[in-house]
Order: C-alpha cells, then structure tokens, then sequence
C-alpha cells in the first residue's frame, strides 16, 4: 500500500487515481503524519486486509498505565450492574 502526504496527493491527484484505476493501487493519505483518507478502486471490496488492521491497531496502541483496571476487571463490573 502506498502512504503519501495531503500536499503531495493534491499536487499528484491525476497520477494517484490513473494508478488506482490502472494498477488497483490502494493509497492512504495522511495529514501531519496521521492516515486520513484512502484511495481504493470502486469495485474494491471494503474489507480490509488484516495486516492493515495490524498495522493500524499497534499505531494507535496505549499502554496500560499503573492503575488501570485489567480486561477481566472491566468485564466483571459490567456484570454486577
């Protein structure tokens, strides 16, 4: 997949979309370093491939800080309500 900057893919919009429609290129463009947007294929399908999803699950990890309740906390005070 192909990762460019907003300013570039506006200065480079015609050759980004004759690439996806030529190649089935898939492109993020990102603002400030942040994935905004995608160019995919009209006829792409939406599911996302999971490398992708892996890829954007460890970007926007946070780390449990001292204190935190752990997953099975949070779970058990869901069912004493």
């Amino acid at each position: 997949m192909i990762t460019i900057g907003a300013y570039e893919a506006k200065t480079r919009l015609s050759a980004l979309l004759d690439d996806v429609e030529e190649r089935g290129a898939q492109i993020t463009i990102t603002k400030h370093g942040r994935a905004v947007a995608r160019l995919v294929p009209v006829d792409a399908s939406f599911a996302t491939p999971i490398a992708d999803v892996l890829v954007d699950l460890d970007q926007h990890h946070v780390p449990k800080r001292p204190g935190d309740p752990s997953i099975r906390e949070m779970i058990d005070s869901g069912r004493d309500r």
